[in-house]
């Protein structure tokens, strides 16, 4: 069933689901055992994440050697683009429900509890002054909101060169350029990585001097769901990239054929759209 056939690829039955599955299962149960302080949390969890990874190389490994032994039709090829493609939109909607917290607490419940509080009498937080960035009432732990200036909009200027140059390695590879296409790749992982590193100091520097800790209430918890999250998420991209690049190394993807290399563009682009919204709703406003 090749390519130029017309058929549609089926590939043989796999485990790599339920191995998937057991390593999802075992990473959940090892995570709420160590949480919970619970003796061999941390093993499961280890176990999980090892099975995790056996999975990964060895399912996208088959995946990468079907493709380059030509066995993906227009078909195969549209039905990847549509999985990446609701794969994005559900990761839109994951930032989706952090910012529509963040927007629920600054605009509704932090003002509503304001308004409260000036008819409680001597509640022990009848004085409260809802202007944000708030830990909110009742918190009197005191703490100093991180700057937009500085570190964080270095980081914005960081991810936006990234995706410069991530579409400069995609333009290379539809001219065929594949020095030009690994150069730029490499130039993209460093800026993630020099990204993700200059975040890990921002929260050194957040904990460290500024007292701001996922625990310092309302700004404290969106501010680390947010950007912890987008963190996770632009290590991950990292991850895809470093794989694209050594792929390129091995001689994968022709300019008529490199959806690989295309999912893991989308992703890093729709991590440097979080970014700009981030940037914006959590650090300027």
């Amino acid at each position: 069933m090749s390519q130029e056939s017309g058929h549609y690829y089926v590939p043989a039955p796999s485990a790599y689901p339920i191995i998937g599955s057991t390593a999802l299962l075992c990473i959940m149960t090892g995570a709420a055992l160590t949480m919970n302080k619970i003796e061999y949390g941390t093993g499961v969890l280890a176990v999980g994440f090892a099975i995790l990874i056996y999975m990964l190389f060895g399912w996208f490994g088959t995946v990468a050697r079907e493709s380059e032994s030509g066995k993906f039709n227009k078909q195969v090829d549209m039905s990847f683009r549509w999985g990446m493609s609701w794969f994005i939109l559900t990761e839109v909607m994951f930032f989706c429900a952090f910012f529509g917290a963040l927007f629920y607490m600054r605009n509704l419940s932090i003002p509503w509890l304001e308004a409260e509080s000036s008819v409680l009498g001597n509640s022990f937080w009848s004085s409260y002054n809802g202007a944000w960035p708030t830990a909110g009432p009742g918190v009197h732990e005191q703490f100093t909101p991180m700057g937009a200036w500085g570190l964080p909009a270095f980081n914005t200027m960081l991810l936006l060169l990234s995706g410069v140059t991530c579409t400069l390695a995609h333009h290379a590879l539809k001219e065929n350029r594949r020095d030009a296409l690994k150069n730029w790749l490499l130039a993209t992982i460093f800026l993630g990585a020099l990204f993700i590193g200059c975040q890990a100091y921002e929260y050194m520097h957040a904990y460290s001097d500024l007292n701001l800790k996922l625990t310092t209430g309302a700004y404290g918890s969106t501010f680390f769901m947010l950007t912890g999250f987008h963190g996770f998420h632009v290590t991950v991209g990292a991850i895809m990239l470093t794989v694209i690049y050594f792929r390129s190394l091995a001689g994968h993807f022709t300019p008529e054929h490199h959806f690989g290399f295309e999912g893991v563009a989308w992703y890093w682009h729709f991590v440097d759209v979080v970014w700009l919204g981030l940037f914006i709703f959590v650090y300027l406003m």
